[in-house]
């Protein structure tokens, strides 16, 4: 009984081929994306980890590398490969 049930559910799903994925609401916060190597960029109020951790997060994602460090009241990120 329980095979029916099933097998007559998945007779009802039909397959669309031509609806386009929406594009991703992903909104970067910081701009890792478009720096080359030996860019930089200050971001003011923020923790050193939550800096790190979005340095992480975009090196793993685009197969770069991150560092930070204090610099008067910010927080400077360059890119560094």
């Amino acid at each position: 009984m329980l095979d029916q049930v099933l097998s007559n559910e998945m007779t009802k799903v039909i397959i669309d081929r031509t609806v386009p994925m929406p594009d991703s609401r992903v909104v970067r916060k910081y701009p890792h994306e478009d720096m080359e190597v030996g860019d930089s960029f200050l971001i003011t109020n923020v923790s050193m980890q939550v800096v790190l951790n979005a340095n992480w997060r975009a090196g793993k994602r685009l197969a770069r590398r991150y560092t930070a460090r204090k610099e008067g009241d910010g927080i400077r990120v360059w890119r560094v490969s």
